[in-house]
């Protein structure tokens, strides 16, 4: 039986050359390249189930990670491989945590990708030593992370990370700009950071925004 795959990727150049490198091996079957989550999700309605999914992270309409938790709710029998050219070590645990089997760089040899379709077609997780470094470290770090943050105060942290004011905020959520500052202050003691822009910069790195 051959394995089924689908690309997608905003770049057709690199879309066009994954798919004939992988439709040269006999054992897989290219089923479909396709722009981007949008794209993908039409593809798969129309009853086109792949096996195994090479998905980039950073396209237009809907990104990979988007792409990843609409996959993990609708599709959970697609195994999932990201694509990405960041070798950072949040992007590489968000993928994971949104429901990746994989993780390779842009610029991994055919080898190496054969060997993860095939790990991940058979049902497991594949990370070459460099990927799964970058992974632990991110992992070890939030071992240290401080208090979770609740609901309300990751609603009010995004706003902050939009660039909205207090009051703006205090508008939206029908709140006193008062208790938007309490959150302000708590949140800051959780993250241990000293003002907002710190605030903002350790979440981003965190993965909480």
């Amino acid at each position: 039986m051959k394995i089924k795959l689908a690309i997608v990727d905003d770049h057709q150049l690199f879309r066009d050359g994954m798919s004939a490198l992988l439709s040269s091996n006999e054992d897989f079957e290219v089923l479909g390249g396709l722009n981007n989550g949008v794209e993908l999700f039409e593809f798969l309605e129309k009853g086109e189930i792949p096996h195994v999914l090479l998905l980039d992270l950073t396209m237009p309409e809907m990104n990979g990670f988007e792409a990843l938790k609409k996959l993990k709710k609708e599709y959970p029998q697609i195994k999932t491989i990201a694509i990405s050219m960041h070798d950072d070590g949040n992007y590489i645990v968000k993928c994971v945590r949104s429901g990746a089997y994989s993780y390779l760089l842009k610029n991994t040899d055919e080898e190496e990708l054969v060997q993860a379709i095939n790990t991940v077609f058979s049902g497991q997780k594949y990370f070459n030593p460099t990927i799964s470094e970058r992974m632990i470290n991110i992992m070890a770090m939030e071992g240290n992370q401080p208090k979770k943050l609740s609901a309300k105060e990751s609603e009010i942290l995004e706003m902050i990370s939009n660039g909205l004011t207090t009051k703006e905020i205090a508008e939206k959520l029908i709140i006193s700009t008062r208790t938007v500052e309490t959150h302000r202050v708590n949140m800051m003691k959780k993250l241990d950071v000293k003002n907002t822009a710190e605030l903002i910069k350790k979440a981003t790195k965190l993965s909480i925004i």
